[in-house]
């Protein structure tokens, strides 16, 4: 893409994406995620009702008479976006890319968080680490996640789930929302997953288009992975072929799904052609 028009680009998505963000998601964005805990605010004289617990006994025993303690929510949020940038989602059979369609979801999401004062940040993986930015507040900050995701070298070679989650726990200690975005196609280690998801708020997205799990009757076909270069041939005339094979994507989707629920975190499939509005307003509102 040349530079001018990635940026016409990233301000189309700004555009739609905006609109969506305040319309749907923000309200219930801000309800769902209210803070990750309290924080000392000052000393005050004893009302009555206030709770016992929050008593400060060292300034009650010094003037003699009781203070509690004022607390208030910590507001301030991190959202992480952790991006699979493996050769397979950089691919699409209708009008938008893989690529595409999770900038335009990450936008929504990351305009959401704006408005609500929060930090965004955002890693790009496929077999390593390619890219990390960190959080930060503003709509300059997600203008240039949502070109990032766009313009990133798509790689050939297979995804490490684990290894973005084992990066990103090691480099942000904080309890923070996690959207991962991936087609979820290879394999990663369960017990990193559910160790993700005890210290983050984990949501697993899997972007996928119609024509993953459907090959069409097109005789015998070489097919190559994207990811990692293998080839084979197939007669995608038989249907049994062709049923077989859609059966092993969906019982792949299946083993994902149970995966991520029962290390207590969140999944949804979201195919390229829907509204992903609804999914993350539902989402948010199960919060």
């Amino acid at each position: 893409m040349q530079i001018k028009d990635i940026i016409k680009k990233v301000k189309q998505i700004e555009i739609r994406t905006k609109k969506k963000s305040e319309a749907t998601l923000m309200g219930q964005y801000h309800s769902a995620f209210k803070g990750q805990g309290m924080t000392f605010s000052e000393v005050r004289p004893y009302q009555f009702g206030d709770e016992i617990r929050r008593i400060d006994w060292n300034k009650t025993a010094r003037f003699r008479e009781p203070f509690v303690k004022v607390m208030e929510e910590e507001r301030e949020l991190t959202l992480m976006l952790l991006v699979d940038i493996s050769a397979s989602m950089d691919y699409g059979t209708k009008t938008q890319l893989k690529r595409e369609f999770v900038a335009e979801i990450a936008a929504s999401l990351g305009f959401s968080a704006a408005g609500n004062n929060d930090k965004v940040g955002l890693i790009l993986f496929a077999d390593k680490v390619y890219k990390v930015i960190p959080p930060q507040k503003g709509r300059k900050h997600i203008l240039a996640i949502i070109s990032n995701i766009l313009t990133a070298d798509y790689v050939p070679s297979e995804s490490k789930i684990d290894g973005a989650l084992q990066y990103m726990m090691n480099i942000f200690k904080k309890k923070s929302l996690v959207f991962m975005f991936s087609d979820f196609e290879d394999d990663y280690d369960l017990k990193v997953l559910r160790v993700a998801a005890r210290k983050h708020q984990l949501l697993g997205m899997r972007i996928y288009d119609e024509k993953d799990s459907e090959i069409p009757d097109i005789g015998y076909a070489l097919f190559q992975d994207s990811e990692t270069g293998k080839q084979v041939w197939a007669n995608t005339s038989s249907a049994r072929w062709r049923y077989e094979f859609a059966e092993k994507q969906k019982q792949k989707v299946r083993s994902v799904t149970e995966d991520f629920e029962n290390s207590a975190a969140s999944f949804m499939n979201i195919n390229t052609g829907e509204d992903y509005s609804k999914f993350l307003y539902q989402y948010f509102r199960k919060r």
